[in-house]
């Protein structure tokens, strides 16, 4: 067999097992990714931001309810300090306030920075998305038509 001969029965191998890359990343048939779109996703690329402003709404909704919970803890500690006045829990009480307060203050503050950072991301992603989306669209694929 002459080297031509031999280099191309190789790339004719290559070509056959060569897998293929499926967007989704889900595996086709045989564990290849399908090109059919079969391989599980609908065959269009698509960003939902609603996760990212679901979790900005949850930081949100947190930094509301750490204020809530301060103020009710600060309440029941109220007049704590007359009526155990002398014993040694009372310290321990005061601590365990102050330590409290303190976390749920961090809680807060980290919770602050968040939110907005999440509700940008999911306006990032969505402009990356139209952005390659666009890109996507001077891609021929040989054999399937648009739309399908």
């Amino acid at each position: 067999m002459a080297w031509d001969e031999w280099e191309q029965v190789k790339a004719q191998v290559a070509e056959r097992h060569t897998a293929r890359l499926q967007l989704n990343g889900l595996p086709g048939e045989g564990g290849r990714a399908d090109p059919s779109g079969g391989g599980g996703g609908a065959g269009t690329l698509r960003h939902k931001g609603g996760p990212w402003t679901k979790a900005a709404g949850t930081a949100d909704g947190l930094q509301t309810s750490t204020i809530t919970a301060k103020v009710d803890l600060r309440k029941a500690h109220d007049g704590i300090s007359s009526g155990l006045a002398g014993l040694s829990s009372l310290g321990s009480l005061k601590s365990v306030l102050t330590s409290w307060d303190e976390r749920l203050g961090r809680l807060r503050e980290e919770c602050s920075s968040l939110e907005p950072k999440l509700r940008q991301a999911a306006v990032d992603f969505a402009e990356v998305d139209a952005e390659v989306a666009e890109r996507t669209k001077a891609v021929v694929v040989p054999g399937a038509r648009r739309g399908e």
